[in-house]
């Protein structure tokens, strides 16, 4: 099937993101579109229109006469994200208590078990916590929730490689004993529990990062980690 310009642009699109999330380009690190036409095997036209999405989705900023650079991780986005996450697990949390059946919670809890044995390596168990989050949301139909879900742990999962990674890795066990918090939320059916436990579960995760940063910690001088996305834990 011959490559069409759409999918040309997806192409870059695509591998910028990886990029940018991975931390092959750093923040800051100036984009130019030859090298990257280049780069990509590409004209500068998909590229062009890559950035201009990727400025949309957060990971690029364009500045007239000064060209385009990968966006800053700025650590204030931490409670930005926080709220968005809570509010978008709450909305599917809610729905799920509604259209789950017994059979969906029984998965949802192998998947809980799954994660159990990734403790102790954190890039692959967020990896698989956002395919947890992404089964709650296909299961509880809503699938608007679930792009902009995927969207937020993936700038998550970007901050938190960067500035916060050795907090993450001690806040996995506890998060999964949220996680099964959660689960048996799910199966009374209540629909206030279930709120109220996914935002323990939030604000716990969101005290531990604060916490991190009020310590003094200088985490602008943390590596980030080379993996794929996603999640806040």
């Amino acid at each position: 099937m011959p490559v069409t310009h759409r999918s040309k642009k997806d192409h870059v699109v695509a591998s910028l993101r990886r990029d940018i999330l991975d931390g092959v380009l750093a923040p800051g690190a100036r984009l130019i579109i030859d090298e990257l036409a280049s780069s990509y095997g590409v004209s500068p036209i998909p590229v062009r229109e890559a950035l201009q999405q990727l400025q949309s989705d957060g990971y690029v900023v364009i500045q007239p006469y000064a060209g385009a650079k990968v966006a800053a991780i700025e650590i204030d986005a931490i409670h930005e994200i926080f709220a968005l996450l809570e509010s978008l697990e709450v909305i599917s949390g809610r729905a799920a208590c509604e259209r789950m059946g017994d059979a969906d919670l029984d998965e949802l809890e192998r998947l809980v078990a799954r994660l159990d044995d990734l403790v102790d390596d954190p890039d692959r168990w967020a990896h698989e916590n956002l395919t947890l989050h992404e089964f709650i949301c296909a299961k509880a139909g809503t699938h608007l929730v679930e792009a902009l879900l995927r969207k937020a742990m993936e700038h998550w999962d970007r901050l938190r490689r960067y500035y916060f990674k050795d907090v993450f890795s001690h806040r996995l066990r506890e998060s999964q004993q949220e996680h099964r918090e959660i689960v048996r939320a799910l199966r009374t059916r209540d629909g206030d529990l279930v709120e109220r436990i996914i935002r323990e579960h939030n604000q716990t995760a969101l005290a531990a990062y604060v916490g991190h940063i009020s310590r003094g910690t200088d985490p602008g001088r943390a590596a980030p980690a080379r993996a794929r996305p996603p999640d806040a834990a």
